[in-house]
C-alpha cells in the first residue's frame, strides 16, 4: 500500500514539474482567429484580421460576440453594420442565419511594419499622410486585405495600393 501511495505521489510530481516552462522556452506560434457558428448544416465563417489597428481589433471583437439570434428570421437578407469614428464593418446574413459577406472599411489605422518598411525602402524621403485599410470576406474566402496609402514629396502625391506583407500593388 505504501509502495502505491508513493508511485502515485511520483506520477503526480513528474507531471507537475512537466508542466512548468520558462519565459523563452516553448514559441508560441499564432494562429490565425476564426470564428464558427453553426446555422442548422451550413457553418459561418469569419477570419479576423491579425495585423489589424487596436480600434479595428475592437469592432472585430464586437462584431464576433454579436449574436443575431431571431432578428433574421423572415428575410431574404439581413445586414449588420457596425460605425466608428474611424471606420465601420458590414456583415450580410443569409435567410438562414449564415454570415455571406463581411466589408471592413477603416481609415487612419495603424499600418502593419511590413506596409511602412516597404514604402519607406521604396520611396525614400516621402512621408505617409492618408491611409485606410479595405478587407472583404465572402462565404469564408478572403476577397481583399489591403492598405490604401497616400504619401507625399514636397508638392507631389502618390496613392499607393499595399497588401499588409508590404507588396507594392499599384501606384498612381
Amino acid at each position: 500500500m505504501k509502495s502505491l501511495i508513493i508511485i502515485i505521489l511520483f506520477s503526480f510530481s513528474i507531471t507537475a514539474f512537466s508542466q512548468e516552462t520558462e519565459k523563452g522556452k516553448i514559441k508560441i506560434e499564432e494562429l490565425p482567429g476564426v470564428v464558427i457558428k453553426r446555422v442548422g448544416t451550413d457553418f459561418s465563417v469569419y477570419i479576423p484580421d491579425n495585423n489589424a489597428d487596436q480600434r479595428v481589433q475592437v469592432v472585430e471583437e464586437k462584431f464576433i460576440a454579436y449574436d443575431l439570434g431571431k432578428d433574421a428570421e423572415g428575410y431574404e437578407e439581413y445586414l449588420v453594420v457596425m460605425e466608428v469614428k474611424n471606420g465601420s464593418l458590414t456583415a450580410t446574413y443569409n435567410e438562414k442565419g449564415k454570415l455571406v459577406r463581411v466589408v471592413e472599411n477603416f481609415k487612419n489605422v495603424r499600418l502593419p511594419s511590413e506596409v511602412i518598411y516597404s514604402i519607406y525602402r521604396t520611396y525614400p524621403g516621402w512621408s505617409i499622410v492618408n491611409d485606410s485599410f479595405l478587407y472583404t470576406q465572402e462565404d469564408g474566402d478572403v476577397l481583399k486585405k489591403q492598405y490604401n496609402v497616400k504619401i507625399k514629396k514636397d508638392k507631389e502625391v502618390v496613392k499607393l495600393l499595399v497588401r499588409p506583407n508590404g507588396e507594392i500593388l499599384k501606384a498612381k
